[in-house]
């Protein structure tokens, strides 16, 4: 297996011979939401939202499928 950590150059510099360096970390895609209806203040001090779309349940495991 190739060793991609960090090297230092002759000026020490640090150098990576990591393939994947000039790739972004990550890019998340989120869809802009809809305005629609909203919770009265004290239901959605409940369940901490004022969107009903975004009050989703909680099912206590995790969200992959084993």
């Amino acid at each position: 297996m190739a060793d991609y950590r960090n090297q230092t150059g002759a000026c020490g510099e640090s150098r990576s011979r990591d393939p994947l360096r000039h790739f972004p970390l990550a890019m998340a895609f989120v869809p802009w939401q809809q305005w629609n209806q909203t919770y009265e203040l004290k239901k959605a001090l409940q369940v901490g939202t004022i969107f009903p779309d975004l009050d989703k349940p909680f099912l206590g495991k995790r969200g992959a499928c084993r």
